[in-house]
């Protein structure tokens, strides 16, 4: 029977150990990107703005952005999670609001095949390049090029595990049933939010972490009627595979009314 579990894997930051659109800036821009950067840190543009004036800077040869999908480092076990995940029968996609181009021959290089959900980079030739955004949200409060909360949405009737690090994940964590934190996503302990439609008192949680960089079964989760966000600094981890660990959610019985 088809798993009821759906993974979705933010990638710069998750899965790649640094951000591969902040590599290529770096490399193959012209300055002034890091002006546009500060208005998108300030709030005074959302992502998807941001990252077209940016790429609008860049100047590469497709063998140059090549040579960044080679020099950017992964995560060395995300094929075991990712194997983890097939044998329970559960998918897994990549939800970025990165570049595909790049997504797709970084994942190529670890021999991982996964759909992929993110920002189409497209050749103009004479070194210039521009974004498409076939995954935006007409009403994203985050105004991000990709909204993650739409592909999320999709999947209501299923357990939906975010994995993810960055600003980016932040609205599709609160649309998750389960959110894996890292980096700046990471709570500063394990919390349950306090619009949750669970009755107090509130559910016992127990993570175990496992030994990395082997995870020897995923658990599949009961669905959740409200996100639960769990922290691994505790584990410090900087894997993928230690992410998806053994957590048992223990629903007290309710106390009935008038004792």
């Amino acid at each position: 029977m088809p798993s009821r579990v759906r993974v979705f894997v933010d990638f710069d930051g998750t899965i790649s150990l640094e951000d591969t659109t902040d590599v290529v800036l770096e490399r193959f821009a012209d300055p002034a990107w890091q002006k546009v950067e500060a208005d998108w840190l300030a709030g005074r543009i959302g992502s998807r703005e941001c990252l077209q004036k940016q790429i609008d800077l860049v100047r590469a040869t497709p063998e140059e952005l090549d040579s960044v999908c080679e020099d950017v480092p992964l995560d060395p076990h995300f094929p075991e999670l990712v194997a983890l995940c097939r044998r329970a029968e559960i998918p897994v996609t990549i939800v970025s609001d990165g570049l595909d181009l790049m997504v797709r021959k970084m994942l190529a290089r670890q021999g991982v095949d996964l759909p992929i959900l993110a920002n189409r980079l497209e050749y103009l030739g004479d070194r210039r390049w521009q974004l498409a955004f076939p995954y935006s949200g007409r009403n994203c409060r985050a105004q991000a090029g990709h909204c993650k909360c739409l592909a999320l949405t999709k999947e209501p009737t299923t357990m939906r595990i975010l994995i993810g690090d960055g600003r980016s994940d932040f609205c599709a964590a609160e649309t998750s049933d389960l959110v894996i934190a890292k980096g700046a996503l990471v709570p500063a302990s394990v919390t349950w939010p306090s619009n949750s439609a669970v009755a107090s008192p509130a559910p016992t949680i127990s993570v175990d972490a496992a030994v990395p960089p082997l995870v020897t079964r995923l658990v599949p989760l009961p669905l959740l009627t409200s996100p639960l966000i769990v922290s691994l600094r505790p584990f410090k981890s900087s894997t993928c595979v230690p992410v998806l660990v053994l957590v048992r959610i223990t629903f007290p019985k309710p106390v009935p009314s008038g004792i």
